[in-house]
């Protein structure tokens, strides 16, 4: 899961009878516009980054011994065109990788020159030829190896994203209910895995008239809601979209739909995204955050 933003804005409209947020109908406030005009554009900014996603070129799966990464023939980790026939070897032993750099490559490991076989950290430790970057992932189990290129095709073909206008009746206060103890929900991601994951506590909300609740899961000091509304597949990413709002105050938490954003598949083939829980599909339209438009690139 990605790793992905924060923010937190003013003005709270709440209705305190029901004890359930409701959105805010309050006229377009010019300061609350510009904040989210500069989260979208920071946003936008991470996403076409050295380190973002639209660099991500490939996704490897190591296979148990030795995995040679370059562009030769016996390549077990392909790298695009233009990089070396061979930068070195993986090797998987139980739930340990390590890498070895091949003779005369320029490979650097966490920004050193790699010269013998060391122990790589799934998601910490970086190898770098060039404009790639390379970095080990797990999930569930299994190891791969994510490749990034700074100079991909889709980073310099990127158009930008679309999205609906921001409005602020999308910023909606929501009652926290907390689980004590969290809850277990069941992940899937677009592997046809399932990850278990502590949910922290419900959202509970109110839009067209009806009551909502998403489970949200911890990261990153933050609150990670994924989602599907009745826009998924039609105006919006066909999977679902992410949202992210900060922890809750005073058993409140701020849900800003005009943040919800697409997951990184929707920028390249080599993500792994969660997918929303059954609980998380709501039966109406949310017309706010990150459009979709099939990939231009």
């Amino acid at each position: 899961m990605k790793a992905w933003h924060m923010t937190v804005i003013r003005s709270i409209v709440f209705v305190s009878l029901v004890s359930i947020a409701l959105p805010i109908a309050a006229g377009q406030d010019g300061s609350y516009l510009a904040s989210i005009t500069r989260w979208r554009a920071s946003h936008e900014a991470a996403l076409r980054a050295d380190e973002g996603w639209l660099t991500v070129v490939g996704l490897a799966w190591l296979k148990a011994g030795p995995n040679r990464a370059g562009t030769g023939p016996d390549a077990a980790v392909r790298l695009p065109a233009g990089a070396p026939r061979s930068v070195g070897v993986f090797g998987l032993g139980g739930d340990q990788v390590t890498f070895e750099p091949a003779a005369g490559a320029s490979v650097a490991v966490n920004g050193k020159p790699a010269s013998s076989s060391q122990r790589l950290r799934p998601d910490i430790d970086t190898i770098t030829s060039g404009g790639l970057t390379l970095f080990i992932i797990e999930r569930a189990g299994r190891y791969g190896v994510r490749i990034k290129d700074r100079d991909s095709e889709a980073r310099r073909a990127f158009g930008g994203e679309t999205w609906y206008p921001v409005r602020e009746a999308w910023r909606v206060v929501a009652r926290f209910e907390p689980y004590h103890p969290p809850k277990v929900i069941q992940v899937l991601n677009v592997l046809g895995q399932t990850d278990p994951q502590p949910s922290p506590g419900a959202a509970l909300f109110t839009l067209d008239g009806k009551q909502y609740r998403l489970d949200p899961i911890s990261e990153g000091g933050q609150l990670f809601f994924i989602f599907k509304d009745a826009t998924t597949g039609a105006t919006t990413y066909p999977s679902g979209r992410f949202l992210y709002a900060s922890p809750p105050v005073n058993g409140q938490v701020i849900l800003d739909f005009n943040k919800a954003e697409n997951p990184p598949c929707a920028f390249t083939d080599f993500a792994t995204c969660p997918l929303p829980p059954r609980q998380n599909q709501l039966t109406t339209s949310v017309d706010a955050g990150e459009r979709y438009e099939k990939r231009r690139h």
